[in-house]
């Protein structure tokens, strides 16, 4: 009925897509917002791919736009078409640009995202939005789609915390495969930690919502027949239920806690052991915290699971720096190399992630980290102390600020995503030994030292055969690159040198992540909850159906 008053609202349009050809004339954008292009990406963008399935088919296929690759070409939008755009506070700036070309062009604009939500009003004042959604998307955007057709936007939405049963499956029929080495796919989210750096605890919640591991297998088995066998798994935190969770609540007499925790354990075990069942030249990435190491019989199920690497935040190495970013479940010293390296023992690699410019930093603690991340990961990022929407550091420092505020072209420094990012700061709080350009240049220092080729020939040994090696390399390369070249230079042209660069590295390193699709695959016809939990499978293809297991 909706869609039959709405012929009535715009003029029809002569081009229309197959799906919606005499019903809606206006077309959906979702735009990934990106000051830098590199025309192929590591990882899919994978809200862009949730909310193309949570957009009903009355509109047509969504236009999707992942500026990582190339920007947008303001002239697909028309007038009465509707603007979705996502972002984050490193993507913010180019957002609101977005949102005003949009505008102009006469669209109805709608921002999400981890940023909006935390800063709805900015949205309208810089991003030209006519709506806010806030919180998750998967069931409200259906609903903010209605109101823009309809030609009356509410001002926002809020999208709360959605249950693990409602997490939508991504609509992966319009993924350019050749354009991802990764795919991705969403098991949990929230994190029960309560880091200071970090705001998903704040965002997300401190209760992981979980989803069905049968909901995951499937959409993991649709990416493996479309050709991806690398897949991250984005999760917030992949472990979710920590030994010393269970004590806490076992200690507590929570009997209702206890119950709930270990139930939570078991449904991970549950995936990991469907993940194993898949084809055996898979490779799934993810999230986790440095308590899994205290887990081997958890370690040892990630491995059996084709789980051969994960992010872990190690941040700092010494003492004073793990407490000064309530990081102290975490080893430091000898220990925390022993930790890390459980990882590796029970087969599972460590990409680990340093902070620097902690008040206890000290010049000698970057050799210290770079000592210790060539000793203890296979991969590791480096990043500068930036205080981020949301967290415990950012609301400390917006308070220190309030006393003698610092201005950048007339923007307060707490808002700093607002300012241009060649004349943005690289450090927003004073250091008491460091300046931020010695803090700046040691950091580089210590991506250069990690990231020589030496250094990557030899962790890259960690592969079974010559290709993955090569992989291993070009990978490495890439991610200095994307991540250090143009996230840490101060120079424009040293920032350009290194777009130019990944833009190459990336077009050879897509080519080795390229796999051969594998539409034989079967996928799992689940048995009622009250009936065994072994799945019986069924093929999508035509003709005779292939062995679950079957390895391409």
């Amino acid at each position: 009925m909706v869609g039959v008053l709405l012929l009535n609202v715009y003029p029809a349009r002569a081009s229309l897509s197959t799906r919606n050809e005499g019903l809606f004339p206006l077309r959906v954008h979702l735009m990934n917002p990106s000051d830098y292009s590199f025309g192929t990406a590591v990882i899919t963008p994978r809200w862009l791919f949730v909310l193309a399935a949570a957009t009903p088919a009355i509109y047509g296929d969504p236009i999707l736009v992942d500026e990582s690759l190339e920007q947008v070409d303001p002239t697909t939008v028309q007038a009465g078409d509707i603007v979705g755009i996502g972002i984050h506070t490193g993507n913010a700036l180019r957002g609101y640009e977005l949102g005003r070309i949009a505008r102009e062009r006469g669209a109805w604009v709608v921002f999400g995202g981890i940023h909006a939500t935390l800063f709805p009003e900015e949205a309208f004042e810089r991003g030209a939005a006519h709506s806010v959604v806030t919180g998750d998307g998967d069931l409200v955007w259906t609903q903010a789609l209605a109101d823009c057709a309809a030609g009356t936007p509410q001002r926002m939405y809020a999208g709360g915390k959605v249950d693990g049963d409602s997490f939508i499956s991504a609509r992966w029929d319009l993924l350019s495969a050749d354009k991802y080495m990764w795919a991705s796919v969403q098991t949990v989210r929230g994190c029960p930690k309560h880091c200071s750096f970090c705001s998903v605890w704040r965002t997300d919640g401190q209760k992981p919502r979980v989803r069905s591991y049968k909901r995951v297998i499937e959409e993991i088995v649709d990416l493996r027949r479309r050709g991806f066998r690398f897949i991250a798994l984005a999760d917030d935190n992949f472990y979710p239920v920590s030994f010393t969770d269970i004590k806490l609540a076992k200690a507590q007499n929570n009997e209702a806690r206890v119950a709930q925790l270990e139930k939570t354990r078991a449904e991970r075990f549950l995936l990991m052991e469907e993940l194993a069942k898949l084809p055996s030249n898979m490779v799934f990435f993810t999230q986790i915290t440095m308590e899994a190491a205290e887990d081997p019989e958890f370690l040892d199920a990630m491995h059996r699971a084709h789980i051969k690497g994960a992010l872990v935040g190690v941040e700092a190495v010494t003492p004073e720096g793990l407490k000064a970013v309530h990081k102290d479940f975490n080893f430091s010293g000898d220990r925390l190399v022993q930790q890390l390296r459980t990882f590796r023992e029970h087969g599972v690699h460590v990409l680990g992630s340093f902070i620097f410019g902690l008040p206890s930093d000290k010049p000698s603690t970057f050799d210290a980290t770079a000592e210790l991340a060539l000793k203890a990961v296979t991969f590791a990022q480096f990043v500068m102390m930036t205080p981020f929407p949301g967290t415990v550091d950012f609301n400390k420092w917006e308070k220190d600020q309030e006393k003698n505020p610092t201005f950048v072209d007339g923007v307060p420094i707490t808002r700093y995503w607002l300012i241009p990012a060649n004349v943005r700061p690289k450090m927003f709080t004073p250091h008491p030994l460091m300046s931020t350009d010695e803090i700046r240049e040691r950091t580089q220092g210590v991506w250069d030292r990690f990231y020589n080729f030496r250094s990557i020939w030899t962790r890259s040994s960690c592969t079974p055969n010559m290709r993955a090696r090569l992989g291993f390399i070009f990978l490495s390369k890439l991610y200095r690159q994307m991540y250090a070249g143009t996230g840490i230079s101060t120079d424009s042209a040293r920032k350009r040198k290194a777009n130019t660069s990944a833009r190459w590295i990336a077009k050879y390193c897509r080519k080795i992540f390229q796999s051969k699709p594998m539409p034989e695959l079967q996928t799992p016809i689940w048995e009622p909850e009250t009936g065994s939990s072994a799945p019986s499978y069924r093929s999508f293809g035509e003709g005779e159906a292939a062995p679950f297991r079957v390895v391409s």
